[in-house]
């Protein structure tokens, strides 16, 4: 290990490494573990593990009170309502049985963008805007058929044809699609309470009302889609707006508010206390800079996670990993790890098996590196390999 590592491609950068074995409780391989790290989407290791220990095995998808003749409704972070790949509808069912609904935006303790994210960002469809009650994920799908067609439909009069190197203005929900396209695009939209009314309103084909806060009393919960199909996702696809929403679905189950810091430091008091290095942990999803983390403290709650659920379910939840997305992974590669990438930066951890059946588990994290980070990744490869082949 030491003199795999000890190669020029690994010279110039902060390299950190932790292999560990659960079953003997051993630490097989260190190397500036405890030393922190930019994780990128690693993080997202976190906010599963936060959803695991607080989230219901059903999403819930809004809270509701009925008073007299009118459903008074709040968000609580469901991110499937109408989501590209979710699409599903529980909430429109359920508030379609309701002639007067009243909606309270309020309950939003957060802002729309994480601290420490790129401001440039806000076209791209890995970073739409936080919000109560997403619809359609918070983006605007646009792609062309028979005719250009556009989801929500609301936005029909916003989509300019052309190509001026932007997908949206930054100010205002107008959008640009190049007609030559033949993929499907995604550009997150400006979300506001009024909008979420209007989108809503033309969704039910009813009147909704906006108010300031919701009546007192005790509120229903409605849930929606198994919440495993929502860490699947979140994880395989580093899905850094499922991730986002994730942690504020987990504060509803602590109070009314939809608040992320809040449950990062909740778990990190109740759950994560033990953690010899605490992390700086500031978003859901990885797309922060402030975010540090070491490579220990990510093996103990891959640890964590290890011990609490069955192997079969937790290596579902975690994707097959190989160091390209163009090579199949072979039955003998057995790596289920989340990686995490930033420009510079290339992390990953998780779960492998040996040729000989023995589960470990590591965190290796790779920061300010000049070099492509397609080399940084064959060569983790490789190692990894060696692991698995020799151990």
């Amino acid at each position: 290990m030491d003199k795999t590592l000890d190669t020029d491609l690994y010279q110039g950068h902060f390299l950190g490494f932790l292999l560990y074995d659960p079953e003997s409780r051993d630490t097989l391989y260190t190397m500036n573990s405890q030393k922190y790290f930019t994780p990128a989407s690693n993080t997202k290791i976190f906010t599963l593990y936060t959803a695991l220990k607080l989230l219901p095995s059903s999403i819930p998808s809004l809270k509701y009170l009925q008073r007299n003749d009118t459903l008074f409704v709040e968000g609580t972070g469901d991110p499937s309502l109408l989501h590209p790949y979710f699409r599903d509808s529980t909430a429109l069912t359920f508030l379609r049985n309701s002639e007067n609904i009243a909606f309270s935006p309020n309950n939003f303790y957060e802002e729309k963008f994480g601290p420490g994210w790129a401001w440039e960002d806000y076209q791209y469809n890995y970073s739409p805007e936080r919000t109560a009650l997403p619809l359609y994920g918070n983006v605007t799908m646009i792609y062309k058929q028979d005719s250009l067609r556009i989801s929500p439909d609301y936005f029909a009069d916003k989509v300019i044809p052309g190509s001026n190197g932007q997908h949206r203005e930054l100010a205002e929900n107008i959008f640009y699609f190049n007609p030559i396209r033949q993929d499907t695009l995604l550009v997150p939209y400006l979300t506001d309470p009024s909008l979420t009314q209007e989108l809503l309103e033309r969704l039910l084909g009813k009147r909704i009302t906006l108010i300031d806060q919701m009546p007192q009393g005790p509120k229903e919960i409605l849930y929606s889609i198994p919440s495993d199909s929502l860490y699947r996702r979140m994880m395989h696809e580093s899905d850094n707006f499922l991730a986002e929403q994730m942690l504020l679905m987990a504060s509803v189950t602590r109070s009314d508010s939809l608040n992320g810091k809040k449950v990062r430091e909740y778990v990190l008091e109740h759950y994560l206390s033990d953690l010899k290095q605490a992390p700086r942990w500031v978003d859901g999803s990885g797309l922060s800079r402030y975010n540090l983390f070491t490579p220990e403290s990510m093996v103990a709650v891959l640890d964590k996670m290890y011990r609490e659920l069955s192997r079969e379910r937790l290596f579902t939840l975690f994707p097959k990993w190989t160091a390209s997305s163009d090579t199949p992974v072979e039955n003998g590669l057995a790596i289920y790890a989340k990686s995490g990438s930033l420009s510079n930066n290339y992390c990953l951890s998780g779960y492998l098996v040996t040729a000989t059946g023995r589960p470990l588990i590591f965190s290796f994290m790779n920061n300010h590196f000049k070099k492509p980070t397609a080399e940084i990744k064959q060569e983790m490869e490789s190692l990894l390999r060696l692991i698995i082949a020799t151990l």
